[in-house]
């Protein structure tokens, strides 16, 4: 998402087991039909399920009332790849992720980072973007220079984002919210001195949205290095996740994927 500046997670331990799932191994599925495209492994529902917030912009977000978004285009690419259509299933952060180990889902494409934690629980394909993240705090004040200076400060972060996790590694104090416009309102209200989200997410909004009494700056490297952003999938989905994998690469070739990440982002950030 686009001022809900960008990335997510203190991971949910999720141990539910993965029952009713609608993909179930093919045999040779992962072979190119004749028409180029994967023959799917999804037998019953012939569609690729997607979770995602629906409320991110650019990566999802509804305009006119439509779903859109650069992971929606890009989901929808991905299930064109593999011969299916794609369903895609609105839901909050907090039971997102919990939604796939439940499998309610077969992947979501949310602008998830990868970590450690994560790992261990899930599977994530290989990355599709490489986001930057801003410091963003309210005009006229000076309080927050450097990233030393968040420690004991109020920051409006979602909850159980990698926003959140970044805000706490450097000592803030979160406040809750769900929404990005939210965060943003509630530093120009000085109810929070601060937010920490993706330079992707930020310039998007920013587009169509005045940003006046706030400003930010761009993390550097060596304070935040930018994140992996991947699909994820339950563990039981390996072969689907290569598929998507296969599938990816096709798309950075054939210039898809830079194409979708000058529409949304106005640059190229799906590469290091």
């Amino acid at each position: 998402m686009k001022l809900k500046l960008a990335l997510k997670r203190s991971l949910l331990v999720v141990g539910i087991a993965l029952a009713g799932v609608a993909l179930t191994a093919c045999g040779s599925s992962s072979s190119l039909s004749k028409n180029g495209t994967y023959r799917s492994e999804l037998k019953q529902s012939k569609q690729l399920t997607i979770g995602l917030e629906g409320t991110y912009p650019p990566y999802s977000y509804r305009k006119d009332g439509k779903l859109t978004g650069f992971e929606v285009e890009l989901g929808k690419a991905v299930a064109k790849k593999l011969g299916v259509k794609a369903n895609f299933v609105p839901t909050k952060w907090d039971s997102l992720i919990a939604g796939l180990g439940s499998g309610k889902y077969d992947v979501v494409l949310n602008n998830i980072t990868q970590t450690p934690e994560r790992r261990k629980q899930y599977l994530f394909s290989k990355p599709y973007v490489y986001s930057r993240y801003v410091l963003i705090t309210r005009s006229g004040s000076n309080a927050i220079k450097t990233t030393a200076d968040i420690k004991d400060k109020k920051f409006a972060e979602a909850t159980g984002s990698d926003n959140e996790l970044i805000a706490k590694k450097f000592g803030a104090v979160i406040v809750p919210q769900e929404q990005f416009q939210t965060s943003l309102d509630l530093i120009k209200q000085g109810r929070a001195q601060g937010a920490i989200n993706a330079e992707s997410a930020l310039l998007t909004y920013a587009k169509d949205n005045s940003i006046k009494g706030l400003k930010y700056r761009l993390l550097k490297d060596s304070e935040q290095k930018p994140a992996k952003i991947s699909g994820l999938f339950n563990k039981k989905s390996p072969k689907l996740k290569d598929k998507f994998n296969k599938v990816l690469d096709q798309l950075r070739k054939d210039g898809t994927l830079k194409r979708l990440s000058q529409k949304y982002f106005s640059k190229d950030i799906t590469t290091k």
